[in-house]
């Protein structure tokens, strides 16, 4: 079955995605058989050159016992676990996807745990009552795999629902120290499978922000300039 078939419409797993996913993304986050193969440590370890465990401190070691956190989308591996785990039954832990079998992995995966909730909906939609404000808004990996438009919605809904002392979380890659190896690699891979990603190698993640003048933005590298974390807060 191609991404075009007149079938794909009937396909539950293919229903209200973004087309941009199943032209560019169909083998790595939409076609259930693929994401069995993926979801898995070791492919994210390897994918993320070993460097997945630093990743994820950097957005685990924001989190507080007793949080309310929203990741914007599901990662492979056990990164939801972890995160779920952390915050604990004192707190909440919601996770939004706009894919159906990435939904269906995070739900399998956060069973039992009461104080958490999977919510199907794009990250630059999701509505946000007020009861659910949160101390913690994380995009983990996200940013580069949207299309330039999207990563200015994404930004900009992550931010508005930010409150007086809470923050956003965004890990994501970076552009590359021209001495680090992995940079000519990189090339490669965002010509054949990452046609949205080289735009973090030329803008800062605050560029995307309408009002980024109203916010702390801190920001840290790992790994020679691969990836970057960085925290936003409102001014006080």
């Amino acid at each position: 079955m191609t991404k075009n078939h007149p079938s794909l419409a009937l396909d539950p797993y293919y229903e209200g995605v973004p087309q941009y996913m199943i032209d560019v993304y169909d083998w790595a986050y939409v076609d259930p058989d693929w994401a069995r193969v993926l979801d898995h440590n070791w492919v994210v370890r390897v994918l993320l050159f070993l460097n997945d465990r630093r990743l994820m401190r950097a957005y685990l070691d924001e989190i507080e016992e007793g949080m309310r956190v929203w990741q914007v989308a599901h990662v492979y591996g056990d990164l939801v676990t972890r995160a779920a785990r952390k915050v604990g039954p004192r707190g909440a832990f919601h996770l939004t996807d706009v894919t159906p079998v990435q939904v269906e992995h995070a739900a399998r995966k956060l069973a039992g745990m009461s104080w958490t909730r999977v919510i199907r909906s794009d990250a630059a939609g999701f509505a946000v009552e007020e009861q659910d404000s949160y101390d913690l808004i994380c995009s983990f990996l996200l940013l580069h795999e949207v299309p330039e438009e999207k990563k200015h919605e994404i930004v900009n809904h992550v931010l508005t629902k930010l409150t007086r002392g809470s923050k956003a979380v965004f890990v994501d890659y970076h552009n590359p120290s021209r001495w680090q190896p992995i940079r000519y690699l990189l090339k490669v891979v965002n010509r054949l499978l990452e046609p949205f990603a080289e735009t973090m190698w030329e803008n800062e993640i605050r560029y995307y922000a309408r009002d980024a003048d109203r916010f702390s933005w801190r920001k840290e590298t790992l790994f020679g300039g691969v990836y970057q974390c960085v925290v936003v807060e409102h001014k006080s």
